[in-house]
């Protein structure tokens, strides 16, 4: 990088850096107050006690509470969140539908520790990625609406969710201890499950795709869901720029063959100035080049479930894609259509390379909650009981972040033998979900970092928005 280059790259990491103070001096202006809930007299005077107390820490109500949360067992945040919010209602928000279906049932488990126990609840699912919109709106309330979020996509919450104080992190203590830690002791956001869209391709035809560098060879438009549709999408380019799946790349590219390689080099050199101008590692020209013919060559689809029937038909030979593995659940049989017309590209024995990208979806609570015990024990409850992620572990390739939960959602379901039929014969064999060990290891998944991806949003987004436009992909 040249000094010019590099002076240019400090003050636009200045000016972020000011955007950021600036937003977050103005949304703690517009949202500082304390959270409230109507109810009976105790509970008006308990909250009051808990104002005073935030008032002498200098740490928000809620701050306060999450912190006493995290040292109690679920069974101690039930008794809370009854005496909280016994005849209310409760909302929620999140990308997720599911929370819909697992707010009942952590009803009926309060409902077990106190039987005149009754909550109302709704939850929203806002489309078009405009949960950010209404969490930040909501956040300028002095009481807000939402108790807590089940949100996706680590770069937008860490700038404009957790960076600018809007939602907070609650560790359960029973989680923390599965996974053999102390809740103080966790840094980073408390992920419910690890979701995973996996390379497949249509096996009807003659086409191979034994190495993840196939899938932008000559001649390949996978089909994957438009960056700007689902930005979780954007954040797998941006992991692959992280030198731990660069390196990954180079290893890839150096198992080619020299025909192969003579394609791919030109657009690798071409892109060497770029990855060093960008502060990138040795390898990652090999991240770039990649990202550069997967933008510029991909078939735009608005969602998964599409890209999915697609697949799977017999019309479509030799086609491939990255979509959410639990797609294949849904798929119907027919003399056309079937899940052994696809394969999963990660599970053949030859297969070289990144198998696919896994991200999270995050469970917090809002800043200004109304009913902050009772999202700390819903949280708790979806974290640490295998029924509370039941909603979401019923399905393959969603996989609990608490080692008991995911072990018992596997005992339960089975996942790992998902194309087997009544018979104990391996019908469906691309339905065999190998679970997250395997994948994070044996499947080389691209795992979502939330700060990196936060960190190389304005340079390498801004690379790759270039791309976009060039390609008319915008």
């Amino acid at each position: 990088m040249t000094e010019t280059e590099e002076g240019k790259m400090k003050k636009r990491g200045l000016a972020l850096a000011i955007v950021s103070a600036m937003l977050v001096a103005t949304l703690g202006a517009c949202g500082s107050g304390t959270a409230k809930t109507t109810g009976d007299t105790a509970t008006d005077q308990s909250q009051e006690t808990g104002s005073k107390q935030a008032a002498n820490t200098g740490k928000s109500e809620v701050d306060n509470i999450i912190a006493e949360a995290q040292g109690m067992s679920l069974e101690e945040l039930a008794k809370k969140a009854i005496e909280e919010s016994n005849g209310k209602t409760f909302y929620g928000v999140g990308n997720s539908s599911r929370g819909k279906t697992a707010l009942p049932l952590f009803i009926s488990y309060l409902k077990t520790v106190d039987p005149n126990y009754n909550m109302e609840f709704e939850w929203q699912q806002p489309k078009n990625n405009k949960i950010f919109e209404q969490l930040s709106a909501d956040s300028l309330k002095p009481s807000g609406t939402f108790a807590m979020t089940l949100i996706q996509d680590g770069n937008q919450i860490q700038t404009k969710m957790v960076d600018t104080n809007i939602l907070k992190t609650f560790i359960p203590k029973d989680w923390a201890e599965a996974k053999g830690i102390s809740a103080d002791s966790y840094k980073g956001f408390l992920p419910l499950q690890t979701l995973n869209k996996v390379f497949m391709f249509n096996n009807t035809g003659d086409a191979k795709y034994n190495n993840c560098w196939d899938f932008v060879y000559e001649g390949s438009h996978p089909l994957f869901m438009d960056i700007d549709s689902e930005l979780v999408g954007k954040n797998f380019l941006y992991m692959l720029t992280k030198e731990e799946y660069s390196n990954k790349l180079k290893e890839a590219y150096d198992k080619l063959d020299d025909t192969k390689k003579a394609y791919f080099d030109p657009v690798i050199k071409g892109v060497e100035s770029d990855a060093k101008d960008l502060g990138l590692s040795e390898n990652g020209k090999y991240a770039l080049a990649w990202i550069k013919l997967w933008v510029e060559n991909y078939t735009e689809e608005t969602d998964d479930g599409p890209i999915c029937n697609t697949l799977v038909d017999t019309s479509a030979k030799d086609q491939s894609g990255l979509l959410v593995y639990s797609k294949l659940r849904s798929v119907e049989e027919s003399a056309n259509v079937s899940v052994n017309n696809i394969t999963v590209a990660a599970y053949q024995d030859d297969y070289t390379g990144i198998g696919g990208y896994g991200y999270d979806h995050y469970l917090f609570l809002t800043k200004n909650s109304p009913l902050p015990w009772t999202a700390c024990a819903f949280i708790a409850y979806m974290t640490c009981t295998e029924d509370g992620f039941s909603a979401w572990g019923k399905d393959m390739g969603g996989y609990s972040s608490n080692p008991k939960v995911m072990e018992a959602t596997e005992a339960k379901y089975q996942h790992q033998k998902g194309g087997y039929n009544e018979a104990g014969e391996d019908q469906f064999p691309a339905k065999d979900d190998r679970g997250y060990d395997w994948w994070t290891k044996e499947g080389e998944l691209v795992l979502e970092d939330p700060q990196y991806c936060a960190d190389v949003s304005f340079t390498v987004g801004s690379w790759i928005e270039m791309l976009s436009k060039a390609s008319d992909k915008n």
